[in-house]
C-alpha cells in the first residue's frame, strides 16, 4: 500500500513471544487484521502506541490475510473513556470486529464511529451515543427500513399508532403490545437518531438488538460480560 492510512485500534492480541495481532479500522480500507512484529518488545517505539481509541496514521505492506505493519504515529492523544464509558467503547469496538468484513471499504462509517468515541468521550450517559451508532452501522451493511411509513398501508405513521415489525417488511399497524411493537413517536426517533424521552431511547435499544442479532450471532458479547459483575446498567 502506498501513504499512510487514518486508523483506530480495535483489538489486540499477543502473538508469539514480541509481537501483537491488531484488529484494525481503517478509513479507507475497512476492517483489516494486521501483525505488529516486535511490538511487544521493551524497546519497541509502539509501546503504548497502539492502544484502542487513539486516532492513528498507520501503513503497512503484504496483500496476504495479515498484512505486517510498517509505520504507526498517533494523529492526536487517545480520547479519554472513564470508568463504565469505557466498556460501551469497547462494545463499540466488539462489534465492528464482529460484523465488517475484512478489506471492504467504509469512508463515512468510519467518520461515524469517530463521532461516536467523541460522543462517548464526553458523555454521561452512553446510550444515545450507542444507539446512534447502531443505527449507522445497519445502515452501512445495507439493512433498508423505513421508519416512517407503514409497510402494509403506505401511510405515514402517526405519534400514538402502534405498529408492529416484521423482518423483511417493515413496520405493520397493529393493535398488539409486546416486544416487536412500536410507537409511531418511537419509529420517528429511531429514523431521526435522535431521542427525547427514556421511552424513545429502550425503544430504539430493543429494535438494534433485534436488527443486529443476525450480524452478532449466538456468541456472547464479551464487552456486555463486563457489565455483570457489577451490576451497573449497560448502555449496550
Amino acid at each position: 500500500m502506498e501513504g499512510l492510512q487514518r486508523c483506530f485500534v480495535l483489538h489486540s492480541r499477543p502473538y508469539s513471544e514480541t509481537s501483537l495481532i491488531l484488529d484494525v479500522f481503517s478509513e479507507d480500507h475497512g476492517r483489516l487484521t494486521l501483525l505488529s512484529k516486535g511490538a511487544r518488545r521493551k524497546r519497541s517505539n509502539l509501546k503504548g502506541t497502539l492502544q484502542p481509541f487513539t486516532p492513528l496514521f498507520m501503513k503497512w505492506s503484504g496483500k496476504g490475510a495479515m498484512p505486517v505493519l510498517t509505520h504507526a504515529e498517533p494523529i492526536s492523544i487517545g480520547l479519554p473513556m472513564r470508568s463504565y464509558i469505557l466498556y460501551s467503547a469497547m462494545y463499540v469496538n466488539e462489534i465492528l470486529v464482529r460484523v465488517l468484513g475484512n478489506h471492504t471499504p467504509y469512508p463515512q462509517l468510519f467518520l461515524d464511529y469517530l463521532n461516536a468515541l467523541r460522543e462517548l468521550a464526553q458523555a454521561d450517559n452512553p446510550e444515545p451515543a450507542l444507539r446512534r451508532f447502531e443505527l449507522s452501522l445497519l445502515h452501512h451493511l445495507g439493512y433498508g427500513i423505513d421508519f416512517l411509513h407503514c409497510a402494509g398501508s403506505g401511510l405515514g405513521v402517526e405519534d400514538d399508532m402502534t405498529y408492529n415489525y416484521r423482518e423483511q417488511q417493515g413496520f405493520i399497524a397493529s393493535m398488539k403490545i409486546g416486544q416487536m411493537t412500536f410507537k409511531g413517536n418511537e419509529l420517528k426517533a429511531i429514523a431521526a437518531r435522535c431521542f427525547e424521552t427514556p421511552e424513545q431511547l429502550r425503544a430504539a435499544k430493543r429494535f438494534t438488538r433485534m436488527a443486529l442479532k443476525p450480524y452478532l450471532g449466538s456468541k456472547p458479547l464479551k464487552s456486555r460480560e463486563l457489565f455483570i459483575p457489577r451490576g451497573r446498567r449497560i448502555g449496550t
